[in-house]
């Protein structure tokens, strides 16, 4: 246990060296992020807080949560280099899967939250979320949740493919249909429930989180109807957006998330220990049935 320990940190800190001087690790995207936040901030600036900015203050968060998340392809060529180090490491015996990947997560994190509460800071006030600091943090720990899903996403492509053309279009892919199922261009209690709503919209990552941010702005809120009467936050997206009027909904939401990171990376471990070990890829399988058509 010590020497998986020792290992561990020896990683850790080749990762962290390795990454702070390659910018197109986490330093590009960094800037990419928060440009991004900037972009989208100002598109959906101003838009106060009657009843009638509920609809585009949904869009801003889907567009926000979508693609940034979509952004993350920036981060395919180092993933694949990752894997590649990790496979010749592995050769030689010098580290294995589990070591690996424990490494990888603990150097990303200052990296993910440095981008996760730039690019939040910049978003959440350009368009004017509620003034509480709790719930800037709620924001801020949703969004590196999200990050943290996202990069086991992306780790995972990239163990299948192991090629960049095909990792990026596979990542991509995977992304534009979560976000036709996160319940924004439909909701997600009407969309079909053959594939749409079951499983995928219960595995898109980008539901648990819009929902929790949601969840986070608008539960305990109330907006003036005429002169006399008040509707709920809940109400107020009740055609906009699914959510749930429990207040601790957000934190379920927010668990889910942590939950899919872990489960992505466990996913990984065992991709890691059947398929890289034996320089197997989802790409070369194709490329080797391909080559022997033509051969036929």
């Amino acid at each position: 246990m010590a020497g998986n320990a020792t290992q561990v940190a020896v990683l850790t800190w080749r990762s962290l060296l390795i990454m702070s001087r390659e910018w197109k690790y986490y330093w590009l995207r960094l800037i990419l992020y928060v440009f991004l936040a900037l972009c989208i901030g100002t598109v959906f600036s101003g838009l106060g807080h009657s009843l009638f900015s509920v609809m585009r203050r949904v869009a801003a968060i889907f567009v926000f949560v979508s693609f940034t998340s979509l952004l993350g392809v920036a981060g395919v060529p180092s993933q694949l280099k990752e894997i590649k180090i990790y496979t010749y490491e592995e050769s030689n015996q010098h580290s294995g899967a589990f070591v690996f990947l424990l490494g990888q997560l603990f150097a990303s994190i200052p990296f993910l939250f440095l981008i996760s509460i730039s690019s939040s800071l910049v978003f959440y006030f350009l368009i004017g979320l509620r003034d509480e600091f709790s719930l800037l943090m709620y924001f801020v720990l949703n969004f590196f949740a999200c990050l943290l899903v996202n990069e086991g996403l992306l780790l995972l492509v990239a163990s299948i493919c192991q090629n960049i053309f095909w990792s990026i279009l596979s990542f991509v892919s995977i992304h534009v249909i979560m976000m036709l199922s996160a319940g924004f261009f439909r909701i997600r209690s009407a969309l079909p429930r053959p594939a749409w709503m079951y499983p995928i919209s219960y595995i898109a990552f980008h539901t648990y989180s819009i929902q929790g941010l949601l969840e986070n702005e608008y539960i305990g809120t109330s907006f003036a109807v005429g002169q006399v009467r008040t509707i709920s936050g809940y109400e107020a997206l009740g055609n906009v957006y699914d959510i749930s009027d429990d207040s601790n909904s957000k934190w379920k939401n927010l668990l889910v998330l942590f939950v899919m990171a872990v489960a992505y990376k466990v996913v990984i471990f065992i991709l890691l220990k059947c398929c890289i070990r034996k320089n197997h890829s989802v790409h070369k399988l194709f490329r080797c049935n391909q080559n022997r058509k033509d051969y036929k």
